[in-house]
């Protein structure tokens, strides 16, 4: 099986660097020049990697198509090329629709959506599919965790809360950054942070069943330092917020 990626940005890298340090059988991985810096250095580190001259190459080539450029690109590009009807096609596009995707893609080729996230290039983090592949679940369960939705509607809420990556690593760079100013070596107050987070997140997922409520009252104390900074912050509005700036994202990609 040949697999072609026609993006070459953070997400693509993230995925094909997780593909190949997993146990998936392939022949080669094309990827597309447009972002030459990533593209080049994928191919040194992996023997799999062939670098296309363009994206049609791509397609001629492959049997799963990967979409993975912005959504402005994606609307450019996408009616231009020629697909084959018995490829599978998977978009990493965050505001194109399957619909949107079917006629521009013309043939009647497997289409599915996908929400796959940096840490995949770790062999971890969910991926949630829209509509449900065997074949696709198949794949993604062997770099992460594949979530099945059967109502594109539905897949919206995924992609809304997939936009709080980045704020993730802001509130982690703020508290980083608040102890280096209180003298704390940098390294030492990233290393702390991050391990800090990493460890609350693994709790997370090894309680996953239980309601997260139940994780927030066990981590605070009666007139504790984790009671007062949820109150504090609740007080501020800083979870109301995170709530509206959440259903802001999903009204985007709600056309």
């Amino acid at each position: 099986m040949k697999l072609g990626f026609i993006g070459t940005g953070k997400i693509s890298s993230s995925v094909i660097t997780g593909i190949c340090n997993s146990k998936i059988l392939f022949n080669q991985i094309i990827i597309s020049p447009r972002n030459k810096f990533i593209a080049k250095k994928l191919q040194k580190k992996f023997k799999k990697i062939i670098i296309a001259k363009n994206n049609q190459e791509i397609i001629n080539s492959c049997n799963w198509i990967f979409l993975a450029v912005t959504p402005s690109v994606g609307e450019k590009i996408i009616k231009e090329l020629k697909f084959k009807s018995n490829q599978t096609i998977i978009s990493f596009i965050s505001t194109i629709t399957l619909a949107q995707l079917k006629t521009a893609i013309k043939v009647k080729a497997k289409i599915v959506r996908a929400i796959p996230l940096p840490p995949i290039s770790l062999k971890k983090g969910p991926v949630p599919i829209c509509p449900p592949n065997k074949k696709v679940k198949e794949f993604f369960n062997k770099i992460g965790t594949t979530v099945e939705i059967n109502n594109e509607k539905s897949s919206i809420n995924f992609w809304s809360t997939s936009g709080m990556m980045a704020p993730f690593y802001e509130l982690l760079r703020v508290m980083t950054d608040w102890l280096v100013k209180k003298g704390i070596k940098k390294n030492n107050a990233q290393k702390y942070i991050t391990s800090l987070f990493l460890a609350l997140s693994e709790d997370a997922a090894v309680n996953s069943k239980k309601d997260l409520k139940y994780l927030v009252k066990i981590s605070q104390t009666p007139k504790g330092l984790n009671e007062q900074a949820v109150k504090e912050l609740t007080k501020l509005g800083f979870y109301k917020n995170l709530k509206k700036t959440l259903n802001s994202i999903y009204k985007r990609l709600d056309k």
